[in-house]
């Protein structure tokens, strides 16, 4: 018999005020969670060990529960978001903005969040991410439904490969394909010398005949870096290079573009809609990541997915080691566009040593299974939750 924990042991206080009825927003509620990793993950400009997120909790009138989560990378690094500094902006200017506001209300929500915290996009994402959860729950819809309906219940998905030792990432891919989990590997680059870097590639291309490799150079070279080593990726069939130079340098990535034989993926340098069309005017890339730590929000992911494929862009489900709440929340979106033709990486619950989810998010011959019951489709597992909770 499974124990449950008394109301002192929650991670989340139980609220006491009275409540709105139906579907009005009553509470929000944010707590910090630090949760370790199987290994260490290495990025151009930070490596970590565990990942922190903000998991928001939204109940409603008739007392449904939502959850979302909101991710960054090693504090302000990847973008200028930190997780104390999520958390202070939903409890001072985000939940008031919406308190007491239909939950069904999307659009406007998003709105009223956008205007209570300028950029501040993972914010905003978590605590849409809980309005979509808590709205699908009351409704008894999954979440895909709200956003038009699914096309596809599984998605292709990569496994990233960063602790930067080529025997550790050989020995972990061939397990994943052993396991028939992933055959699809996106390599860490930028944090070694570039030459380093391709002698591990080489290593880690040689031991994996078949499997498609994608390198995530994470802004870490210059342009004239690029255009030396370029032609080494080529020759190794890397299928795809995502964002090798700093957000801004729009011309010099677009000169790198138009000599490289290989794709060039628009990260970090597109969180906007503006931002897309002028990388995709620029020729920067052909390829968009799509991430709702830069779009904001579920609506907002989709229309990000609708303004790259005008401008001619392919897609691609980005991630940033989200646990099982973020990655249904992408599923969610992902799973009702017409076309994600690069898969996607939501890898994050696998990464973990314990996600925050019951299991719903299954990995099986090498795709990703969208959840399809109410809301995202996943629950809270309490004791992961209260343990991974920061204290102070």
């Amino acid at each position: 018999m499974m124990h449950k924990p008394d109301t002192a042991e929650l991670a989340f206080p139980v609220s006491v005020a009275e409540a709105p009825r139906g579907h009005e927003i009553a509470a929000v509620e944010t707590v910090i969670v630090d949760c370790p990793t199987t290994r260490r993950h290495r990025l151009s400009n930070t490596e970590i060990s565990f990942q922190s997120y903000v998991i928001v909790k939204v109940i409603l009138g008739d007392g449904t529960v939502g959850y979302g989560e909101a991710a960054t990378l090693g504090g302000p690094r990847w973008a200028e978001e930190s997780v104390e500094a999520i958390k202070a902006n939903i409890d001072a200017y985000i939940a008031p903005a919406i308190r007491g506001r239909s939950a069904l209300d999307f659009e406007r929500n998003a709105l009223l969040m956008a205007k209570a915290a300028n950029r501040n996009n993972a914010a905003r994402a978590g605590v849409d991410s809980a309005l979509f959860d808590a709205a699908g729950k009351a409704l008894g819809l999954p979440a895909s439904q709200l956003l038009g309906g699914a096309v596809r219940d599984r998605i292709e998905v990569l496994w990233a490969l960063a602790s930067g030792d080529a025997e550790q990432e050989i020995e972990e891919a061939k397990a994943k394909l052993s396991a028939r989990e992933h055959r699809r590997f996106k390599i860490k680059l930028g944090f070694h010398s570039p030459a380093d870097d391709m002698t591990r590639l080489t290593k880690i291309v040689e031991a994996l005949p078949g499997c498609e490799i994608v390198c995530d150079v994470n802004q870490g070279w210059t342009e004239a870096t690029a255009i030396r080593f370029l032609p080494r990726l080529a020759e190794l069939g890397v299928v795809l290079i995502e964002q090798p130079l700093r957000p801004g340098l729009i011309a010099a990535t677009a000169r790198i573009a138009a000599r490289s034989a290989i794709p060039i993926m628009i990260d970090e340098a597109a969180f906007t809609g503006p931002e897309i069309v002028a990388n995709a005017i620029g020729a920067a890339g052909s390829v968009y990541s799509l991430k709702l730590v830069k779009s904001g929000g579920l609506f907002n992911l989709k229309r990000a997915a609708g303004i790259a494929q005008a401008c001619g862009l392919e897609l691609y489900g980005g991630c940033l080691l989200e646990t099982g709440i973020g990655a249904a929340a992408h599923l969610a979106v992902l799973s009702t566009l017409p076309q994600v033709e690069w898969g996607c990486e939501h890898f994050g619950p696998k990464i973990l040593k314990a996600d925050l989810t019951q299991g719903e998010i299954v990995f099986r011959d090498f795709h990703i299974h969208c959840p399809t019951g109410p809301g995202l489709g996943v629950t809270i597992n309490e004791d992961v939750l209260r343990a991974a909770r920061r204290k102070g």
